[in-house]
């Protein structure tokens, strides 16, 4: 298991924090938080409410300054990158909730997806591989957003963030309101991704069910990384156990 103070670097990982503090005004959230991102896989973090996890991901993508401490993508320094930078690297983030436009419809939102790249010929070809991609998003291409169930709207979501051909996805709590089906279908997309190579960075609710579909876990806790480990060695070792099985996790 490794520790924040005995984790080896890892010079292939995609993404590195390197002691990141951060917040919001005045409250520091990110206390020194430190752990590596393997690069074509999918890595789960998990731990307590108002541990950090969706701060952390918001410094990563540069909508929260850093104060101190470093962000690497594949080893350079991206600290306080603007989120546009961070989409130009090849870096997708999709939050929490509905980030859709729902008046416009399923097509205009992938579009949307394709603004960073500057060239409407350029973007076509990435909207056409994005529909066959998501079947059910090509037989409803001219419908509205509004009109999808909220599985399909979180689909349109990751295939948005696509467009822009990512090497990372930051992907924060898929599950939310999502029927068990849609949620196995959700999983089954970035367990797709992971095997095309792309890199998947997830915080979820549900962590037991997010575990069994990583590779890698890393746990936080106050802003800082307590255990980073294979995924399996988290769900078996019995120190998270006694940790996260409170009323505040659900893993």
């Amino acid at each position: 298991m490794a520790t924040d103070a005995t984790r080896a670097k890892d010079p292939g990982a995609v993404l590195q924090l390197r002691a990141v503090v951060g917040g919001y005004g005045r409250m520091t959230i990110l206390n020194g938080c430190s752990f590596d991102v393997a690069r074509a896989a999918i890595t789960t973090v998990i731990g307590p409410n108002g541990a950090g996890k969706s701060t952390c991901f918001k410094a990563v993508f540069g909508m929260l300054a850093v104060r101190s401490g470093q962000i690497l993508l594949d080893g350079e320094d991206v600290t306080n990158a603007t989120p546009r930078a961070m989409i130009g690297r090849g870096v997708c983030y999709v939050p929490q909730g509905r980030n859709i436009f729902p008046e416009l419809s399923v097509v205009d939102n992938l579009e949307l997806g394709g603004v960073p790249l500057g060239s409407a010929a350029a973007m076509r070809p990435r909207v056409e591989t994005a529909l066959d991609r998501f079947p059910v998003l090509r037989q409803k291409a001219r419908a509205q957003a509004s009109t999808l169930s909220g599985g399909q709207q979180k689909l349109l979501e990751i295939a948005r963030g696509l467009i822009a051909e990512p090497k990372l996805i930051l992907i924060d709590e898929p599950s939310i309101g999502l029927s068990p089906m849609m949620v196995a279908e959700v999983f089954a997309t970035l367990r797709g991704l992971r095997d095309q190579g792309v890199s998947v960075l997830m915080v979820e609710q549900n962590a037991r069910s997010a575990l069994e579909i990583s590779d890698y876990g890393i746990v936080l806790e106050s802003g800082r990384m307590r255990m980073q480990a294979g995924a399996r060695a988290l769900l078996d070792d019995p120190r998270v156990g006694q940790l996260f099985l409170g009323a505040d996790v659900d893993l």
